[in-house]
This record gives structure tokens, C-alpha cells and sequence, in this order.
């Protein structure tokens, strides 16, 4: 039996060897997964866990290196704020103002992560090119409010909230990038599905997934080698809407794509065992709006930045460069009407 089948059965109270019917352990583990997937305060016992994260001195460096910066953003004096949520829930942000900015990042970290963790490297980047950011923490992790958290789905309303608010600072109305890692990366490429503010001019998704079902039924089969048939699909379908009101399949990132109305760079590493490269190019395939594409060879998840920060800078600052005028087309047309 795979080890990572034995520790779930192990959480759930099944012991290797015990008669249960298929239905009762399918149930079960399900139920774990789907707990490991959404409830605060679950550990994360397969995460990266299919030996094939590298150890070489490069990512030793990476991940020195990250917390190094995580640390640094942490101390850099970002004003903590506050809004609620459309269904009640506090959630905190961290805005870092810049002077003589030229445009306003929101910037969404991943699953079981953190604001310093997903952006400490990149804040400097940032800042350095006259940006103000607002560090969302998502719903159900960290300091946000919320016992579960949603893979984007519910995410997605958080995102619309917090592009109200920074519309809401007395600020010059400045050109707004959604950008997301991860879980993240879903969240703002899920956002694209609403009708946006006019100053909302693009979005920036760092391997981002297709579907909460996509990655349920990828991390199950390649990381525990459990098969996610139709079974344990309805019954995950079930836990999940029981605790987030809404399902896996409901809705997608391809659902959002195909109704995208703001150009998106879509970023991803060739050697991502998490996330898998091939979710970009679906979610890029999809996407109706204009479109970039950056791939980054033999980078991982979440790791592309790092390991080639040169052309990843390069893509950014001239999606920037192309796409920040849409602010003072869409004034101009505004004032035309």
C-alpha cells in the first residue's frame, strides 16, 4: 500500500488490514483529502511529498533565500488593513504605498501560504517600478478570518472586494494588476470572470491551476497514487459544497478565460510536480482576452521568479508598458459618452 494512502488511513482511523467495505474507505479518505484541501489548521502531509522536490544547492539557496526576503517584507512597514467580506468574513491586507507611483498591484499568495512567503522575493521588484501593493491574505489561512478556504472559488469574491477597496483610496485612479502564485494564480485568473472596474488592465497568473477538481484529482493520483474515479469524485463534490456552499466542478479558471475581458500573462516552470506545466496552456488556450505566455525551463512550483528572474522581469515590465494605457483609454471613452 502507498505510504501516503497508509498516513491518511492512519488519520482517519482505518488501520491497514481492517475489513471495511470500498465505499467506507473511499468515504473516509475522501474525507481527509478534502479536509487537507480546505479546513484551517490541517496539516499538509502530501504536499511535495513525491520525492521528486530537489535538494540541489541551488534550491537550498531558493528557499534561504526566501525566507530572507519573507522576513524583510515583513519589516517594511506595510499598514495593515481591513475589510469584509460578501458573506461576513474579515479579511486583512497589507498595503505598501510608493511615491510617484504608476500603478496599484493586488497581489494573492497561494494555498497554505502566506504574503511574505509568495511575494517577499518579488516585492522589491514591485516597488522599485513605482507600484503600490496591497498583500491580500486569503480567506481561512493566516490572519484572514474564515475556517475553510476555497481554491479560488470563494476567493474570487474576496479579489473583487479588494479591488473595491483600493478604488475606495484617495489615490489618482492608477492602472490595477491582479496577481496571483499558486492558489492564487487561480484566484485572480477566477476574478476575470466578473465584469471588472475600467481601470482593472490586466492580470499576472504564476502557475496557476484549472479547476479545484483538476488539482484534487492530479494531486491524488500522482502524489498518493490513488485513483479519483467517479466515486470519490461525488463524494468530495458533496464535503466540499457542505463546507463552502459551492463544488469543485462549479466553476473553473477555463469558465473565467473564456469570458476574459483584461490581457493576462500566464507564467509557469517546466518542472512544476505540484501544478503541472500543461494547466497554463489550457487556461491559455482558453483565455479570450489578449494573452502572454512566459515558461520557464526545469523551474518548479512556485520558483520561476528565482530561477530566471531576468526574463520573468522582462515579461512583467513589458506587459506593464503595454497594457497600463488602458487606464486613459477607458477615462477618455468614459468621457466621451
Amino acid at each position: 500500500m502507498n505510504k501516503n494512502i497508509k498516513r491518511l488511513l492512519a488519520g482517519t482511523g482505518i488501520v491497514a488490514g481492517t475489513v471495511a467495505t470500498a465505499g467506507i474507505i473511499s468515504y473516509k479518505i475522501t474525507k481527509k483529502l478534502v479536509s487537507i484541501a480546505l479546513d484551517r489548521g490541517e496539516e499538509e502531509p502530501i504536499v511535495h511529498d513525491n520525492g521528486k522536490e530537489p535538494d540541489s544547492p541551488e534550491m537550498q539557496h531558493f528557499r534561504i533565500e526566501r525566507e530572507r526576503a519573507a522576513e524583510e517584507l515583513e519589516n517594511r512597514g506595510c499598514k495593515k488593513v481591513e475589510i469584509t467580506a460578501h458573506d461576513g468574513i474579515n479579511l486583512v491586507g497589507h498595503w505598501w504605498e510608493c511615491d510617484g507611483a504608476e500603478r496599484v498591484v493586488i497581489a494573492m499568495h497561494g494555498w497554505r501560504s502566506s504574503w511574505t512567503r509568495d511575494f517577499g522575493l518579488i516585492a522589491d521588484f514591485f516597488h522599485q517600478n513605482k507600484c503600490h501593493v496591497l498583500f491580500a491574505e486569503q480567506r481561512g489561512q493566516n490572519n484572514s478570518g474564515g475556517e475553510y478556504m476555497g481554491f479560488g472559488l470563494t476567493e474570487r469574491y474576496d479579489c473583487l472586494e479588494w479591488i473595491k477597496w483600493v478604488n475606495r483610496q484617495d489615490i489618482e485612479e492608477l492602472p490595477i494588476y491582479l496577481c496571483g502564485v499558486s492558489m492564487g494564480a487561480a484566484t485572480v485568473l477566477m476574478t476575470a470572470g466578473f465584469e471588472l472596474p475600467s481601470n482593472v488592465c490586466g492580470i499576472i497568473a504564476d502557475c496557476g491551476y484549472t479547476s479545484p477538481h483538476a488539482i484534487w484529482k492530479h494531486v491524488a493520483e500522482k502524489g498518493l497514487n490513488l485513483r479519483y474515479d467517479s466515486m470519490i469524485s461525488a463524494i468530495a463534490e458533496d464535503i466540499c459544497r457542505s463546507k463552502i456552499q459551492i463544488g469543485p466542478k462549479d466553476y473553473s479558471c477555463i469558465d473565467a478565460m473564456k469570458v476574459c475581458k483584461v490581457p493576462v500573462l500566464f507564467i509557469h516552470g517546466t518542472d512544476d510536480d505540484f501544478v503541472p506545466v500543461e494547466m497554463t496552456y489550457e487556461n491559455y488556450k482558453a483565455c479570450a482576452a489578449e494573452k502572454r505566455l512566459l515558461i520557464v525551463p526545469g523551474a518548479g512550483h512556485g520558483v520561476s521568479y528565482i530561477l530566471d528572474k531576468e526574463n520573468y522581469e522582462k515579461a512583467v515590465l513589458e506587459f506593464w508598458r503595454d497594457f497600463d494605457r488602458k487606464t486613459s483609454e477607458n477615462q477618455e471613452a468614459d468621457g466621451c459618452e
